[in-house]
């Protein structure tokens, strides 16, 4: 390694290639890759060990180690794009929304100033938890510590703000 890092010596990394290639990919396959892939991971970690041979540092882990946890992490990161899916452009779920027609507009509209109505009617002590719940995005136990207040009052007056809040929309 002290060669092919200081000298960029051909012959030493080709000795190296020789040795550890075919181990690498039989180690791949166990790990689940397939032949193609495995060989071509091989070549990849090889090139990678030409490349940054300077890096290996041998009071922290002997050439294998180093080499094969090279494979071990590429290998890892092969089936974490592959767990993920491909998703076409034309994905109807990606494809912004469309115009809403002028009576649902309307109609959400008027449900949005009706809930603000009835939030003004709510007690100053279950508006404030609830805007820091939902507008500001804390959970009950960061409202509960920033109001200074046990977490069961924090919950029992969410749930009363929303009781009141469904009983006042439902009766219009």
């Amino acid at each position: 390694m002290r060669r092919i890092a200081e000298e960029q010596c051909r012959t030493s990394f080709g000795r190296l290639f020789e040795y550890y290639a075919p181990r690498l990919k039989s180690y791949l396959k166990r790990m689940g890759a397939e032949d193609a892939g495995a060989e071509e991971v091989v070549q990849d970690v090889m090139l990678t060990v030409w490349r940054k041979a300077g890096q290996f540092d041998e009071s922290q882990a002997s050439v294998s180690t180093w080499i094969f946890r090279i494979a071990r992490n590429r290998q890892i990161d092969l089936f974490r794009k592959s767990a993920k899916p491909e998703l076409s452009p034309d994905e109807p779920m990606l494809q912004p929304a469309g115009e809403a027609a002028p009576e649902e507009s309307l109609n959400r509209s008027q449900i949005e100033a009706s809930v603000r109505e009835q939030l003004a009617t709510l007690p100053d002590e279950q508006l404030d938890l609830l805007k820091a719940a939902f507008y500001d995005g804390l959970s009950h136990s960061e409202i509960a510590e920033a109001f200074d207040l046990p977490l069961g009052t924090v919950k029992s007056r969410i749930r009363l703000a929303f009781n009141k809040l469904r009983g006042r929309l439902n009766a219009e």
